[in-house]
C-alpha cells in the first residue's frame, strides 16, 4: 500500500461539513455540534484550505497540516497518527477533501 496515492482514500469536499472563515465562533461551534465533530476543516469562501489561520488556534491548539493531492500514503500515515483527518489540497491550496484515520485503518487492515 506504500505506493498508493492519497486520492484512493479521499472523502470529497462535497461530502464534508466545513467551516468558512466568514463564520463567527458561535456558527462554527453550532455546525460542529450538529455534525458531532471535534475537528473540522476551515476554508475560505473560495474553497482555499486555511490550516494556518489564527482562528484554528481558537478551535484547536494543534493545526492540521495538509497533504498535496499527489502525496503518497507514507506522508499521509505520518500525519494521520496525530490527527483525526488529513486535509488534501491541490496546487492552489484549494481543499479537495479529507482522508480520515478510520479510512486509512480500514484500508490497512483489509490488506
Amino acid at each position: 500500500m506504500e505506493k498508493t496515492n492519497v486520492l484512493f482514500l479521499l472523502t470529497p469536499k462535497t461530502q464534508l461539513a466545513c467551516l468558512k472563515d466568514s463564520m463567527n465562533v458561535r456558527q462554527a461551534l453550532e455546525k460542529m455540534r450538529a455534525h458531532g465533530f471535534t475537528a473540522i476543516p476551515l476554508i475560505s469562501e473560495e474553497g482555499e484550505y486555511l490550516g494556518k489561520t489564527k482562528i484554528t488556534s481558537l478551535l484547536r491548539k494543534n493545526r492540521f497540516p495538509a497533504v498535496k493531492v499527489d502525496a503518497e500514503i507514507g506522508e499521509l500515515v505520518n500525519l494521520i497518527i496525530n490527527q483525526n483527518f488529513v486535509p488534501v489540497v491541490d496546487d492552489r491550496n484549494v481543499l479537495m477533501g479529507i482522508v480520515t484515520r478510520r479510512r486509512v485503518m480500514q484500508e490497512l487492515f483489509k490488506n
